[in-house]
């Protein structure tokens, strides 16, 4: 099959890789699975490498050991609070991943909360929420999301006792297409119509800056292992008044201010320590600092501008494979990051992945991306939009990091125009 892989009038010329986080790989592997775990960047390794020697517990000695690895744990709350726009009075708890930050903001929610998400979330933030939870469907764009948004909550506020509060939860970057949602927007409505907002910002942080005061946002989790930290430390971040008033989610040492000798006769603590409860995963939250300070002081604007260059390569090479469809939400031109999803007519996903890896070493990933009423819907779509009937009912999935090369995509792009 012939096939013009990079169409020379619509994609522009990737830029040269800049490398600020030195991020490790293995020879002649091709990732492109970094939406479900980016590989580690040497500044993580390193910064774990060095504390390595130094490991002692945290908040719990006074040798310098243990006050070193205090110090460390603590600053990396800081580092991480700094990278996401924290405001002064923000909590910044570590969690496992986002997952855990999400579960634990559901376990906080004062008594008779609203949740309110769009159905194209994935599972992370649409199953830990309680009953009564409204799931608004899939918009079919931003401004779209924004109205349904606004007349749901108008609704609720008409509906629902009053006083009882209200949590909007949304993603920033769909795991399954790469598309942005419009956060800044939709948190404006949910400002003006009394309720809070999460941001789940797993996808987005690794590929754009992310501020939770200029966003205007509530609460922000994301994962270490998306963002070149893969140590299991991920954080929720965002105000503490609901966090300061719920039980800890989990009961145990370093949660206390004190604890008598009765039953249940327990001070639990306030602040992040409130939920912290155990020995923390400090060497995590280390590495998850160290990733955030190295983004921080790189150029984030040519690392999108490069990104963007790849994913048009990639993006454009895939619309000119006549058995390839992509999946989308929004139209084809809606800001995304580096992510794509496609089905190839007539091939199981999971025998393409399979061969993908066996015979040219490249790594995506297949099924349906814990996002499962959603990726059904757009493999539903696309079949109806491309006019076949012979699509898979799982997809294909390739995600984009800091160290993919233009080389990885021409070789997936040619993997796929070839595919016996």
């Amino acid at each position: 099959m012939t096939v013009t892989l990079v169409p020379s009038l619509t994609t522009p010329p990737v830029p040269a890789r800049p490398d600020p986080l030195g991020v490790l790989g293995v020879p002649g592997e091709i990732n492109l699975d970094h939406a479900a775990s980016a590989p580690c960047a040497r500044a993580a390794a390193d910064a774990v490498a060095e504390l390595l020697p130094w490991y002692a517990s945290v908040h719990r000695g006074a040798g310098a050991l243990s006050r070193r690895c205090t110090l460390a744990y603590e600053r990396a709350r800081q580092t991480v609070g700094d990278f996401v726009g924290a405001r002064p009075d923000d909590h910044v708890i570590f969690t496992r991943n986002t997952t855990d930050a999400i579960n634990l903001l559901a376990r906080a929610l004062p008594a008779g909360t609203t949740v309110v998400t769009f159905a194209g979330e994935h599972h992370a933030n649409l199953l830990p929420w309680p009953r009564g939870s409204v799931r608004l469907p899939v918009p079919a764009g931003p401004a779209e999301a924004v109205r349904a948004l606004d007349a749901a909550l108008g609704e609720l506020s008409r509906d629902a006792r009053p006083g009882l509060p209200v949590l909007v939860a949304v993603t920033g970057a769909s795991n399954v297409t790469g598309e942005r949602w419009p956060v800044a927007e939709l948190a404006r409505v949910a400002r003006r119509h009394g309720a809070r907002i999460l941001l789940d910002a797993a996808q987005l942080a690794p590929h754009a800056p992310v501020d939770l005061a200029a966003l205007d946002v509530d609460y922000l989790a994301l994962s270490g292992h998306k963002l070149y930290a893969p140590f299991g430390a991920g954080v929720l971040v965002g105000r503490g008044d609901w966090l300061d008033a719920a039980a800890p989610y989990l009961a145990g040492g370093g949660a206390t201010s004190h604890v008598g000798a009765a039953t249940h006769e327990v001070r639990w603590a306030t602040g992040p320590a409130r939920h912290e409860a155990g020995t923390p995963n400090l060497l995590g939250a280390v590495a998850l600092a160290a990733v955030c300070a190295a983004l921080a002081d790189a150029d984030r604007d040519v690392l999108h501008a490069r990104e963007q260059a790849l994913l048009a390569r990639l993006r454009d090479g895939i619309a000119a494979l006549p058995h390839v469809v992509e999946l989308r939400t929004f139209g084809a031109g809606a800001p995304r990051v580096g992510i794509a999803s496609f089905v190839v007519a007539g091939r199981d996903s999971a025998d393409v992945a399979a061969h993908l890896a066996r015979t040219h070493r490249i790594g995506v990933r297949d099924g349906l991306f814990c996002a499962h009423p959603l990726a059904r819907r757009l493999l539903s779509e696309a079949a109806a939009r491309a006019g076949r009937t012979d699509l898979p009912p799982t997809a294909l999935r390739a995600s984009l990091g800091l160290g993919t090369t233009e080389a990885d995509i021409d070789t997936l792009l040619t993997a796929l125009a070839t595919l016996p």
